[in-house]
């Protein structure tokens, strides 16, 4: 039997989502407090001994990584860059206020933000309606988003040794997804920017021992 442990940890707060607009796989640097975010994960993370560490292809989780490996016991410093780990496509909302977007698609059916949205519909179909309201059709559906990242996270696993622990930089969108897929924790709360969420994978099957932690170390 095979037991790998995965650490999901959000990026820090960055200009976009400090002025709420729609960052899915646009891109703006950590605010100050996103740096802070992503220290203080490293903080409660730094008793754990990663074997390996991810990020997605952002800055924003890339950075975030870092910080959180300059302060970890293990000797990883640069985490592997995984496109498979970026956030939702939103495609042609990207960069629109947050707010206006979620009115925009939600208040048809009487859903007035995206927390609203993943409650009543779930997460699955909120990112078919993106796909479906995309004049361009640039934005990923619930399909096109796991045809990346699930083959990210067997890579995770598949090269991972019993009793590995790992680290991934990813997105708030990202880990709802995972969790969702794997479990029936409520992902329609918010992730918080530098929070951690724990997954165990044993033989194949997941598990979330731990969501949107914001609070006290993480064994």
């Amino acid at each position: 039997m095979a037991t790998v442990e995965i650490y999901l940890v959000r990026h820090g707060q960055t200009y976009l989502n400090k002025y709420n607009r729609i960052q899915g796989w646009s891109d703006s640097p950590l605010t100050e407090k996103g740096i802070a975010d992503a220290q203080n994960a490293g903080k409660r993370l730094a008793k754990v001994p990663f074997a390996a560490a991810y990020a997605s292809d952002t800055t924003r989780a890339s950075n975030t990584a870092k910080e959180i490996l300059a302060r970890n016991v293990s000797a990883l410093d640069q985490p592997t860059i995984m496109p498979a780990f970026r956030e939702e496509n939103f495609g042609f909302f990207e960069g629109l206020d947050t707010s206006f977007t979620w009115h925009t698609l939600g208040s048809p059916m009487g859903l007035d933000d995206f927390n609203q949205m993943i409650a009543s519909l779930t997460i699955e179909k909120t990112k078919d309606l993106f796909k479906a309201n995309d004049p361009y059709g640039d934005a990923e559906d619930n399909q096109e988003y796991w045809a990346r990242l699930q083959p990210g996270l067997d890579h995770v696993v598949a090269t991972a040794s019993d009793g590995d622990r790992v680290l991934i930089a990813t997105h708030s969108t990202t880990i709802r997804s995972i969790v969702s897929k794997f479990s029936d924790v409520d992902v329609s709360v918010p992730v918080a920017n530098g929070s951690i969420t724990k997954l165990t994978v044993t033989d194949g099957e997941y598990r979330v021992d731990d969501y949107n932690n914001t609070e006290g170390p993480i064994a």
